[in-house]
Protein backbone atom coordinates (compact mmCIF):
# COMPACT_ATOMS: atom_id res chain seq x y z
CA UNK A 1 0.00 0.00 0.00
CA UNK A 2 1.57 3.12 -0.90
CA UNK A 3 0.98 6.55 0.89
CA UNK A 4 -2.06 8.30 -1.02
CA UNK A 5 -4.10 4.22 -0.78
CA UNK A 6 -2.91 5.16 2.86
CA UNK A 7 -4.12 8.06 2.89
CA UNK A 8 -7.71 7.24 1.71
CA UNK A 9 -8.04 4.54 3.45
CA UNK A 10 -7.71 7.19 7.03
CA UNK A 11 -9.92 9.32 5.13
CA UNK A 12 -12.72 6.72 4.18
CA UNK A 13 -12.42 5.73 8.45
CA UNK A 14 -13.19 8.85 9.23
CA UNK A 15 -16.11 9.02 6.72
CA UNK A 16 -17.71 5.53 8.01
CA UNK A 17 -17.12 7.40 12.10
CA UNK A 18 -19.01 10.62 10.80
CA UNK A 19 -22.06 8.43 9.30
CA UNK A 20 -21.49 6.21 12.40
CA UNK A 21 -22.16 9.52 14.92
CA UNK A 22 -24.47 11.02 12.78
CA UNK A 23 -26.63 7.80 13.41
CA UNK A 24 -25.90 7.78 17.31
CA UNK A 25 -28.75 8.65 19.84
CA UNK A 26 -28.90 12.55 21.02
CA UNK A 27 -28.31 11.84 24.53
CA UNK A 28 -25.60 13.06 26.91
CA UNK A 29 -23.63 10.00 26.40
CA UNK A 30 -24.28 9.85 22.81
CA UNK A 31 -23.41 13.07 22.34
CA UNK A 32 -20.07 12.84 24.43
CA UNK A 33 -19.40 10.21 22.54
CA UNK A 34 -19.80 10.87 19.48
CA UNK A 35 -18.08 14.25 19.80
CA UNK A 36 -14.83 12.94 20.84
CA UNK A 37 -15.10 10.18 18.33
CA UNK A 38 -15.66 12.75 15.81
CA UNK A 39 -12.44 14.04 16.77
CA UNK A 40 -10.12 11.32 17.67
CA UNK A 41 -11.22 9.38 14.29
CA UNK A 42 -10.65 12.32 11.95
CA UNK A 43 -7.02 13.55 13.24
CA UNK A 44 -5.13 10.05 11.88
CA UNK A 45 -6.09 11.37 8.47
CA UNK A 46 -4.89 14.85 9.16
CA UNK A 47 -1.96 13.86 10.74
CA UNK A 48 -0.88 11.60 8.67
CA UNK A 49 -1.25 14.69 5.86
CA UNK A 50 1.54 17.08 8.73
CA UNK A 51 4.14 13.67 8.16
CA UNK A 52 4.28 13.29 4.78
CA UNK A 53 5.80 17.44 5.38
CA UNK A 54 8.18 16.08 8.73
CA UNK A 55 10.77 18.07 8.49
CA UNK A 56 13.33 14.87 9.78
CA UNK A 57 12.99 11.82 10.30
CA UNK A 58 12.26 12.46 13.98
CA UNK A 59 9.51 14.97 13.44
CA UNK A 60 8.25 11.82 11.00
CA UNK A 61 7.87 9.36 13.73
CA UNK A 62 6.45 11.57 16.41
CA UNK A 63 3.98 12.73 13.95
CA UNK A 64 3.07 8.85 13.38
CA UNK A 65 2.67 8.42 16.94
CA UNK A 66 -0.12 10.92 17.23
CA UNK A 67 -1.62 9.15 14.36
CA UNK A 68 -1.42 5.71 16.66
CA UNK A 69 -2.55 7.53 19.26
CA UNK A 70 -5.52 8.84 17.82
CA UNK A 71 -6.30 5.63 16.58
CA UNK A 72 -6.08 3.86 19.66
CA UNK A 73 -8.48 6.28 21.33
CA UNK A 74 -10.92 5.94 18.75
CA UNK A 75 -10.81 2.08 19.17
CA UNK A 76 -11.31 2.22 22.76
CA UNK A 77 -14.50 4.56 22.33
CA UNK A 78 -16.09 2.36 19.50
CA UNK A 79 -15.55 -0.49 21.41
CA UNK A 80 -17.57 1.28 24.26
CA UNK A 81 -19.98 2.43 21.83
CA UNK A 82 -20.50 -0.99 20.58
CA UNK A 83 -20.87 -2.26 24.36
CA UNK A 84 -23.50 0.11 25.33
CA UNK A 85 -25.39 0.16 21.86
CA UNK A 86 -25.24 3.21 21.32
CA UNK A 87 -25.49 3.00 17.47
CA UNK A 88 -27.77 2.95 14.58
CA UNK A 89 -26.21 -0.08 12.38
CA UNK A 90 -24.50 -2.73 14.75
CA UNK A 91 -22.78 -3.96 11.05
CA UNK A 92 -21.34 -0.46 10.36
CA UNK A 93 -19.84 -0.06 14.02
CA UNK A 94 -18.06 -3.87 13.77
CA UNK A 95 -16.88 -2.98 10.10
CA UNK A 96 -15.05 0.51 12.22
CA UNK A 97 -13.57 -1.43 14.78
CA UNK A 98 -12.31 -4.05 12.31
CA UNK A 99 -11.11 -1.01 9.50
CA UNK A 100 -10.06 0.49 13.06
CA UNK A 101 -8.05 -2.74 13.97
CA UNK A 102 -6.10 -2.87 10.90
CA UNK A 103 -5.24 0.70 10.84
CA UNK A 104 -3.47 0.26 14.16
CA UNK A 105 -1.73 -3.11 12.83
CA UNK A 106 -0.52 -1.02 10.16
CA UNK A 107 0.90 1.93 11.93
CA UNK A 108 2.38 -0.35 14.42
CA UNK A 109 4.81 -1.57 11.31
CA UNK A 110 5.07 1.53 9.99
CA UNK A 111 6.35 3.12 13.31
CA UNK A 112 8.83 0.14 13.97
CA UNK A 113 9.83 0.59 10.40
CA UNK A 114 10.60 4.16 10.62
CA UNK A 115 12.79 3.97 13.92
CA UNK A 116 14.93 1.44 12.70
CA UNK A 117 15.39 3.71 9.66
CA UNK A 118 16.04 6.38 11.78
CA UNK A 119 18.93 4.21 13.75
CA UNK A 120 20.68 3.86 10.71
Amino acid sequence: MNKEELEERLIDFAVLIIEITDEMPSTRAGNHLAGQLVRSSSSPALNYGEAQSAESKRDFVHKMKVVLKELRETYNNLRIIHKAKLYGEEKKVQLAIKENNELISIYVKSIETAQKNMDK
